[in-house]
């Protein structure tokens, strides 16, 4: 294979920006005349020259469809797709790779999760609780199996802050909640949620547990054992790895007692015209040809950020957030949702007199790249009585300078609007 780019190596060293950057090719372009300015990470991270090499290479050099093939390409497609299960077990702190199923993204991975698990284990009355902070894709599956089944699905509420309100969360907890569905980081509004107790305060209650950490992956590490969670997804895209490849894990012994979700190739272990038998997970859960060049690519992309050093990256981007808000804040007409300090990343924001959709076009003439609109979390804007915001989400590519252009730009908003 092509050698590609160095990994850096981490240090106790700050991050070097600078250095960083340089791995990403998209950063060096202009975009309307201007250096682009890239803060819509949340919705998905730019990717860095060793991730694309990675996917790059698999076509070039060694493509072939996985398992059961047994020439050479074949062969070594498939030692390489199952090395990234093997990372991402220990990216994840799993117990085994065999808790590790391979799906599009996170949303598929709920979806396995409800259409799998929650069609055999739950029955007519049971309860699940999601919460305010949700992503659609942790809030539709539930609601689909609901009405499906004569589930109940119950909301937890947030405080002014953002943060989930727990004393709510323990009075909804109760002998019919079969099932706690919550976000580890909000994409929203970047809260990071007291996952750890959400999640014991579920087993106490006899409840199983589904963490979507779409938004936490990269930010900090993760560790499913500690955490004791039943359910974890996630989504390479927002980890700096490519679209289309994502991860769930579960517990072994839950994943061995689920059916399969989709029927064909891979996931049997015998066909006949009367009937089929299959594999032990993971693999029961994986039918068909899968994204095999975006799974090798995505052990690039974890590698990438491992290389780096989570708790470093996470430092680099509390620094960015802490600027912002103090520079956003400065700006009159503001307004900043999700103030809790046990946040991440992602300020999500208003001004006065303009709309968010607005707001939005006017900066992207700055090359300043935000996202706007609900952000498929219409409950959390709902709780605001806000229809959108303005969201600009950080990562480990960002500067200070980049900030500041935000802030320039939104006084330029800020005078139009006048």
């Amino acid at each position: 294979m092509n050698a590609a780019a160095a990994l850096p190596a981490a240090t106790d060293a700050a991050l070097d920006v600078a250095r960083v950057r340089d791995d990403f090719p998209i950063l060096a372009r202009e975009v309307y005349g201007k250096p682009l300015v890239y803060l819509d990470s949340a919705a998905s991270a730019q990717k860095p020259r060793q991730v694309i090499d990675a996917e790059s290479a698999v076509y070039e050099e060694e493509y072939a469809n996985v398992h059961r093939g047994v020439h050479y390409l074949s062969q070594a497609a498939t030692d390489r797709f199952e090395a990234t299960r093997r990372r991402v077990r220990a990216f994840l702190n799993a117990r085994s790779e065999d808790e590790i199923v391979f799906v599009r993204g996170g949303t598929e991975g709920v979806n396995l999760v409800a259409r799998s698990w929650g069609r055999t284990a739950l029955k007519e009355g049971d309860e699940i609780l999601i919460s305010t902070l949700e992503h659609h894709a942790n809030i539709v599956p539930w609601h689909l199996l609901a009405e499906e089944k004569g589930l109940v699905v119950k909301g937890v509420p947030i405080h002014e802050d953002g943060q989930i309100d727990m004393d709510a969360y323990r009075d909804l907890l109760t002998e019919r909640t079969k099932l706690v569905a919550i976000t580890q980081m909000s994409n929203a509004l970047g809260i990071v949620t007291p996952i750890e107790e959400i999640v014991r305060l579920a087993h106490d209650a006899g409840a199983r547990t589904m963490v979507d950490g779409c938004q936490a992956v990269s930010h900090g590490a993760v560790d499913v054992r500690a955490l004791d969670c039943d359910f974890y997804v996630f989504s390479g895209h927002k980890v700096y790895g490519p679209t289309g490849i994502g991860a769930l894990y579960g517990k072994a012994e839950l994943l061995e007692s689920m059916p399969p979700w989709q029927g064909g190739g891979e996931m049997i272990a015998r066909v006949s015209l009367e009937r089929s038998t299959f594999k032990k997970p993971p693999h029961r859960f994986e039918a068909g040809t899968p994204a095999i060049a975006q799974a090798i690519a995505l052990k690039a992309a974890l590698d990438y950020v491992a290389g780096l050093g989570l708790d470093r990256i996470a430092e680099h981007e509390a620094m960015l957030l802490d600027y912002a808000t103090e520079r956003l804040s400065s700006l009159d007409g503001v307004t900043i949702y999700g103030t809790h300090p046990n946040k991440a990343s992602i300020l999500s924001f208003n001004l006065e007199g303009a709309h968010p959709h607005d707001v939005g076009t006017i900066v992207d003439r700055d090359g300043v790249a935000v996202r706007v609109g609900h952000h498929c979390a219409q409950p959390a804007m709902q709780r605001y009585g806000i229809p959108a915001t303005v969201r600009a989400s950080f990562a480990l590519y960002n500067t200070l300078d980049e900030v500041d252009a935000l802030v320039a730009s939104l006084a330029k908003v800020r005078e139009f609007f006048a």
